[in-house]
């Protein structure tokens, strides 16, 4: 049951889930690719593609709307000091890393928008890093599947119990962190 409708949805949901933070989603997928359930090139592919829509969307807010944004949110504003230092010294790493940043995965491309940094050049790099966070993630993901399978063998019968408690843990984990995210915002 499970397997059938990760293998109808799981795409559309990993693309979902990848545009905005997306780890967990991601982390989840690549899972799924180990046990067969999904293609672990389309989980990569979709989770690139994905990151980098919801980067640009974020940039280009910012390149519009950067005083409106640091004036609604408060802690996008505390941030913007210190993600443009960044920027100014060393744009392509911050690029292409921020990704990876907690907390900074939105309120980044943001404060990028509202950088001196070129709208193309924010394209390239942006495609790089979505790519490189796409590939590691969905392999902590894989291999995450293939630890529980050298754990627990080839147990079928615990597959859907598994999945179901690792996509329990990924909800909380997401209200967690949007919990945290409130009390400092």
């Amino acid at each position: 049951m499970w397997s059938e409708l990760l293998q109808a949805h799981g795409y559309w949901l990993l693309a979902l889930g990848c545009l905005l933070e997306g780890e967990t989603v991601l982390v989840l997928a690549g899972f799924a690719a180990h046990r067969g359930l999904l293609d672990p090139l389309a989980v990569v592919a979709v989770a690139a593609a994905s990151g980098f829509a919801g980067d640009e969307t974020f940039f280009w807010l910012g390149r519009r709307h950067a005083a409106a944004l640091l004036a609604r949110w408060p802690g996008l504003a505390r941030q913007s000091a210190r993600v443009q230092r960044l920027i100014e010294r060393w744009h392509e790493p911050v690029i292409i890393g921020i990704r990876f940043a907690y907390g900074l995965r939105v309120a980044g491309p943001v404060l990028i928008g509202s950088s001196a940094v070129s709208a193309w050049r924010f394209a390239f790099f942006n495609a790089v890093g979505a790519l490189l966070w796409a590939s590691v993630v969905g392999a902590v993901g894989w291999s995450f599947g293939a630890a529980a399978e050298a754990m627990l063998g080839r147990l079928r019968h615990l597959e859907g119990r598994l999945f179901l408690g690792l996509l329990l843990l990924a909800l909380l984990v997401a209200l967690l962190r949007h919990l945290a995210a409130r009390r400092r915002g």
